[in-house]
């Protein structure tokens, strides 16, 4: 907000001084309340393996999905999107792939970059005592150097499709955006498996799922924000950016509220069914109009740290054909671009409407030399629960769709993302 000082040319009156008051009073309000986390893009993990020719050995070492996986109250329709109580952190984009913004840790601050994940619980980035070669290659936790840093002593295990990764537990202040979170539980990674890690363009992950998803022991971020009162709202919502639509911000994730901003229409609201993952039911899963999947409703996660769509091997394999994607020998689904145009639209319905997308926005579309390719945006990995296997909605959804996480009354909410080619 700026104010116009040349207004108070000649002497105030009265009445300018009420007003200046009244600017100084918003301004300071609205400095402690919005946070906003910026996400970034960065090139996948799958081109960066294909630029150095290991994408074949990584792709038959590791499962597909061995990266993606492990790594509000209802606001009235013209609620401002800057309201006390919210903060927005700006995210960066890596080629549609990886979204990722900036945290510190300690005091003084060390900062880092992590994936926020809605398919996780837990808050880690690597220790200075790590000894794998992806920690070597990125920013590493001093403890030794932190005043405010508070040892725990137990270790940790997170498993990833490549391995399992291992650390010691802390406490230490956290800084998100313009939020100031004390004595985080966080983990700090000795080691970490394979070469997943190596390539990433993020330090760590700072899990946002519920609670009873944690390895580690104590409060997730999130639940420490709304208990130390940094959110008036228990509600956080994602834009995500696409690559194709050029301008515009990488995307943001808001603690605390909504950015209207950053979508069309209304939200549509559906339930949790389950409080671990960010868990929905979806009706169906529809073909150019047909239903062709779970047409007796089933399971589905949304999920900011998976990459692409995923569900069950049996339906995606069968999803693949029927939009004309063909198996590589390095387990990539390729699709003659020339085609893209004329694939059909695939819908998802959930809570009885639809969420459509068009092959455009399914197919995701890589440079190999001079030469394009194109990918599917489904993958398969077989998740069972006890409600049956889960399909994921990942960043190949979200960044159509603005999502909204609701922990005051358990339901996620989604909208028409609005992104600048759709002026």
């Amino acid at each position: 907000m700026r104010i116009h000082w040349q207004s108070l040319c000649g002497g105030p009156s009265e009445a300018d001084m009420v007003r200046l008051l009244l600017l100084l009073l918003l301004c300071t309000c609205a400095s402690w309340a919005l946070l906003r986390v910026p996400l970034r893009r960065a090139p996948s993990i799958r081109s960066q393996l294909r630029a150095s020719n290991q994408l074949q050995y990584f792709l038959r070492d590791h499962h597909p999905d061995a990266f993606s996986r492990r790594y509000a109250h209802c606001f009235p329709a013209g609620t401002p999107s800057l309201h006390l109580g919210r903060s927005s952190e700006k995210l960066y984009n890596f080629m549609d792939a990886q979204y990722y913004g900036e945290i510190s840790l300690g005091t003084p601050e060390q900062n880092f970059s992590v994936i926020f994940d809605t398919g996780s619980a837990d808050l880690w980035v690597p220790s200075s005592y790590c000894v794998s070669q992806a920690c070597a290659l990125h920013k590493r936790f001093r403890a030794f150097e932190s005043t405010s840093f508070r040892h725990d002593g137990r270790t940790f295990g997170i498993h990833y499709g490549s391995g399992h990764l291992l650390g010691v537990m802390a406490r230490d202040t956290l800084k998100v955006g313009g939020m100031t979170v004390l004595g985080q539980e966080f983990g700090e990674s000795v080691y970490e498996p394979g070469s997943t890690f190596v390539l990433a363009r993020f330090d760590g992950v700072l899990g946002m799922a519920y609670p009873p998803l944690a390895e580690i022991l104590g409060n997730p971020v999130f639940d420490n924000m709304m208990a130390q009162k940094g959110v008036e709202a228990p509600v956080f919502s994602f834009y995500l950016s696409r690559k194709s639509s050029g301008g515009g911000i990488d995307g943001e994730l808001v603690f605390g509220g909504i950015d209207e901003a950053l979508y069309n229409g209304p939200i549509a609201w559906l339930p949790v069914t389950a409080k671990g993952y960010w868990q929905i039911k979806m009706d169906s899963v529809e073909v150019q109009g047909v239903s062709s999947f779970c047409p007796r409703g089933c399971q589905a996660i949304v999920d900011t740290g998976t990459s692409l769509i995923a569900g069950p091997t049996n339906d995606i394999l069968i999803l693949q054909q029927l939009i004309g994607a063909t198996a590589t020998n390095i387990g990539e689904f390729l699709i003659d671009c020339a085609r893209v145009s004329s694939l059909p639209r695939i819908t998802f319905i959930l809570g009885g409407m639809g969420y459509m997308l068009t092959a455009e926005r399914y197919v995701r579309k890589e440079m190999l030399a001079d030469r394009e390719l194109c990918f599917s945006g489904f993958q398969a990995v077989d998740i069972v629960s006890p409600q049956g296997p889960l399909w994921i909605l990942g960043d190949v959804f979200l960044s159509e769709y603005y999502s909204v996480f609701d922990r005051g009354q358990d339901r996620v909410g989604f909208a028409q993302a609005r992104h600048p080619a759709d002026h």
